[in-house]
């Protein structure tokens, strides 16, 4: 069967919101969709919601009236497995367990013709221990959609150590047929997204636990400075603390509790004491009736330097140097030293993030990395105890006068963002060297599956090769637990630009 076989019959097992989801986007891209579920009246109730839907798509203009109704024609709610004999693909999206999923599989396997394409919806367990119980592996695929299935485009097709090519290739072909972007993608903890985003919540609260700054404060920092959509923190509120500790944890087991995975203790308490973000009432945050959302740090108005020392062009924060001069503060240049720092009239340094930390040094203040220097509203700013009140001082005048609100926290390598955009590299440069997905697929499905600002190889490409290394080999030498240790990968694609440049 080909790919173009399959305007044939859809049929989906399970009828939660990722089930109906689904069957949505089937109807909608014109396949006979059979519904199904375990539970008396489930499949036929999910079948009248998925039919309000589609009134609220013609509400929109996004369905004709004819359309809508035909779609609502060919929906078919099943009272047993056995009307989905005649299905060219069963997607299942039942419980997430092993032994329901496999249970399943190997009755649908009886049921429906050798040439239909068996698939999971999975989203933390492997497809290859799933399709193991199936007499034809070959044919069972991973179709991860993500929630809402009808209006986020992302899939990833994910192939399981003996699914065959051919049913890969025809998995990806129906979800670019359906008006989706499948990425590919082999069976791995994690898949791409939930595998490479781990740093995004991971690093967040660490800097939390570490005291070096609150949730709000991270939070805007990560939106204002790092252009994410969301923070971590409310990002997790709104997916569910328990939801999104639960795929942290699975990732972190299935790599044999791998340190760079390892899952918060904080996020693990706000689960045990039922703090589960939006869904209860209250998360990091608040979310009860009258409960106020805390305002980030923002320190007070300070006077900006009249002057600043260059020394160097500060790397990927070069575009400060232009902003600078801009906001009618003078720049001179240091055309001997060939650093990367600004110096203050105080005779303290400002430095960009680069994995070490303030108390290392005599009168220094780092400032965090930023997805757009002109465009960002706000930075991190970190100094040490014995810093010269007169050089934060000016350190905060002088991002102020470039219009940026200025959050001072902790003392911490990396900063926020600097360390969160460093792993997050460091983990796609992995992944593409073991097989996982190619760099344009993890590109893409971190953008669209998770909505970063910047794909992990477009950020390497905008920061510099060695960038990331050179943080995350700083970091790891304060925290030598293994945490920030550069992968193999991230060391041999930094290694390889040194080469190039001549040096050894």
């Amino acid at each position: 069967m080909t790919a173009l076989d399959l305007a044939g019959p859809v049929a989906v097992v399970g009828t939660g919101t990722m089930g109906q989801g689904i069957a949505q986007v089937a109807l909608v891209a014109g396949h006979p969709v059979r519904l199904y579920d375990t539970a008396p009246g489930r499949a036929r109730a999910a079948a009248e919601a998925i039919g309000t839907r589609l009134d609220r798509l013609v509400d929109k203009d996004r369905l004709t009236g004819a359309e809508r109704d035909a779609a609502r024609a060919r929906l078919h709610p099943a009272e047993s497995l056995a009307e989905l004999a005649g299905s060219a693909l069963v997607l299942e999206a039942v419980l997430e367990r092993l032994d329901v999923k496999q249970q399943l599989l190997r009755e649908l396997e009886d049921i429906v013709p050798d040439d239909c394409l068996l698939a999971t919806n999975t989203s933390s367990l492997s497809v290859t221990a799933i399709g193991g119980a199936l007499r034809n592996p070959g044919r069972f695929v991973g179709l991860h959609f993500f929630n809402p299935a009808p209006l986020l485009p992302l899939v990833e097709v994910v192939s399981g150590f003996a699914t065959d090519v051919t049913s890969a290739t025809r998995a990806y072909e129906l979800a670019r047929a359906w008006g989706k972007t499948p990425v590919a993608c082999a069976d791995t903890p994690g898949f791409i997204v939930n595998r490479i985003a781990r740093p995004f919540y991971a690093e967040a609260f660490a800097v939390h636990e570490a005291q070096a700054a609150d949730p709000a404060t991270i939070d805007a920092v990560l939106r204002e400075s790092g252009g994410f959509r969301m923070g971590a923190f409310e990002l997790t509120d709104l997916i569910g603390q328990d939801v999104n500790e639960s795929v942290t944890r699975s990732v972190w087991e299935a790599f044999f509790q791998d340190v760079r995975f390892t899952p918060s203790l904080a996020q693990r308490r706000l689960v045990e004491s039922g703090r589960l973000g939006r869904k209860t009432g209250h998360g990091w945050y608040d979310h009860g009736a009258g409960g106020e959302r805390p305002e980030p740090h923002t320190a007070e108005k300070a006077r900006p330097p009249a002057y600043v020392v260059a020394e160097g062009d500060l790397g990927p924060a070069a575009e400060l140097l232009a902003l600078i001069r801009e906001a009618g503060i003078q720049v001179r240049e240091d055309e001997e030293d060939h650093g990367t720092r600004l110096v203050l009239p105080s005779g303290g340094q400002l430095a960009l993030a680069d994995g070490q930390t303030a108390v290392e040094f005599r009168d220094v203040v780092y400032f965090d990395l930023a997805l757009d220097y002109r465009k960002a509203t706000r930075i991190a700013l970190s100094h040490a105890q014995d810093t010269q009140t007169q050089t934060l001082a000016e350190a905060t005048g002088l991002f102020q006068a470039l219009g940026k609100d200025v959050s001072v926290i902790g003392d911490v390598p990396g900063l926020i963002v600097a360390r969160t955009v460093a792993r997050i590299i460091d983990l796609a440069h992995d992944a593409v060297a073991k097989g996982v997905a190619t760099e344009e697929d993890i590109d893409t499905a971190m953008r669209q599956g998770v909505n970063y600002p910047l794909g992990p190889f477009e950020w390497s490409r905008r920061l510099g090769r060695s960038w990331a290394y050179d943080v995350l080999d700083d970091l790891h030498l304060r925290d030598p637990s293994g945490r920030y240790a550069p992968s193999l990968a991230l060391y041999r694609h930094a290694y390889a630009s040194e080469k190039r440049e001549g040096t050894a």
